[in-house]
């Protein structure tokens, strides 16, 4: 899709209602790229004031190159959706937020933004987790999101690139049926490349060459944030990455720790020397967050006004992986607290607004000093090549749900043959994003998730 065909959809956009983007983004079944998968229709019809739309191009997981060669590849495309997007929420301003750092993005946005009126880029320093949104709109905006409130409360919308790319796509009437993912860590040929949306995880790994240690973990999304997964797992609309670690990695042993054990080595070790707290980038916002207090209180048993904070947490894994001198997991148990106290529907009060702490800025973490503490600088100096194309591929496993909200429900049956990009499932007007067949074939299965394969009868 060409710089002109895009304009015209703008074109036509200008000429209609706003809800004319989000029913097309509805329709194409987009959600957040990365992270969560909100809808982002649902994301984008408010209802609420917006005065910014940020696009969120910090990619601040070490390792991933997705949004950095989306923007260094198809900056005028991506630039005239966020133009449509910004003319659909009535925004005042759009703006591309990346790291100073990614040259050939950062050059090939530059080249063409003077085309877009309304729009600017801001550029991000180098430090983890610039990606939160929390961060990243106090960054972009210098208003500050509160306690457990969301970017529309500081007037800001923040959208992935990748996300973006998809809007572009669903301007013309294109859903989402492939996924871009970065293939790095412990493999021969790092690689970026597109694939079909419920393509088998062992794919990505036959694509990058294959693991060139014996034993190794597999890790979905980034290796701060990520999770184990598996050869047979499906890609889905989410997945950003697939690191390769070996099993002697030290990061791997992060990856496989056991809550029960890091509970009684906090009891016994956890000095309460507070750098948890100290590094911990929500604390830094002044959010009333602190890891150390929920660490004693959990470890003691103690019915502390601590333990709520824990849904505060964002889960960037610094507390554990950067700032503990005892390798304990603050980031663990509040996970934990957070599942039980949802379980229970326990609803927080509102918390206080909040200020940027004094110390903020002396205390970010520099990604690259991230990367020498996790043992990842060999994978992060090794070039990730961008495999440009599409993968085919002969079945797909798609999820019934690929991101917040509610599972669609199959349009399809067993035996059905289906186009690449036709509807297979909808959620008949809930939280969540309609789902379409990824590549052309028959459906196999529709139990829990809809299976295709391809050159079928």
């Amino acid at each position: 899709m060409g710089r002109g065909s895009v304009m015209a959809a703008f074109k036509e956009i200008r000429n209609t209602a706003g809800d004319f983007v989000i029913n097309r983004i509805a329709a194409a079944g987009v959600v957040g790229a990365g992270g969560g998968g909100f809808p982002t229709a649902f994301k984008l019809k408010t209802g609420r004031r917006v005065r910014t739309v940020i696009v969120n191009g910090a990619e601040c997981e070490p390792l991933l190159k997705v949004d950095q060669e989306l923007m260094a590849r198809y900056p005028a495309e991506l630039l005239a959706a966020l133009a449509a997007v910004v003319e659909a929420t009535g925004a005042d301003l759009g703006v591309v937020a990346l790291k100073e750092k990614y040259k050939e993005a950062r050059a090939a946005m530059e080249a063409v933004i003077g085309s877009y009126p309304g729009l600017k880029l801001h550029l991000l320093p180098d430090v983890y987790p610039m990606g939160d949104e929390h961060l990243l709109t106090y960054n972009v905006t210098g208003q500050t999101i509160p306690p457990g409130g969301l970017p529309l409360d500081a007037g800001a919308v923040v959208i992935n690139v990748e996300t973006l790319y998809n809007i572009r796509r669903a301007l013309e009437g294109l859903p989402v049926t492939h996924k871009y993912v970065s293939v790095t860590g412990a493999v021969r040929r790092p690689i970026t490349v597109k694939v079909p949306v419920g393509t088998p995880v062992e794919v990505l790994l036959e694509l990058a060459g294959g693991p060139y240690a014996e034993g190794y973990l597999l890790v979905e999304g980034g290796p701060c944030m990520g999770k184990v997964t598996g050869p047979d797992a499906p890609v889905s609309k989410t997945t950003k990455g697939l690191i390769v670690l070996p099993l002697d990695h030290p990061l791997a042993a992060v990856y496989q720790r056991d809550l029960n054990r890091g509970l009684k080595l906090a009891l016994s070790v956890c000095c309460q020397c507070r750098q948890c707290t100290d590094f911990c980038p929500r604390h830094l916002l002044g959010h009333p967050l602190e890891p150390h207090r929920i660490m004693r209180a959990v470890t003691y048993g103690l019915a502390d006004v601590a333990l709520p904070q824990a849904l505060l947490c964002s889960e960037c894994g610094l507390c554990d992986l950067y700032a503990c001198p005892f390798n304990l997991s603050p980031r663990q148990v509040n996970r934990r607290i957070k599942a039980e106290l949802r379980e229970k529907g326990f609803r927080p009060g509102g918390w206080a607004g909040s200020q940027p702490l004094p110390l903020r800025d002396g205390r970010r973490v520099p990604t690259g000093r991230l990367v020498e503490r996790l043992g990842l600088k060999e994978y992060a100096a090794s070039p990730v090549a961008f495999q440009g194309g599409e993968v085919n591929v002969s079945r797909v496993r798609l999820a019934l749900k690929q991101g917040a909200g509610v599972a669609a429900r199959p349009l399809v049956g067993v035996g059905a043959r289906v186009e690449r990009g036709d509807l297979v499932a909808r959620t008949d007007g809930g939280l969540g994003a309609d789902l379409h067949a990824s590549i052309g074939g028959v459906v196999r299965s529709v139990e829990g998730e809809i299976v295709i394969e391809g050159g079928g009868d």
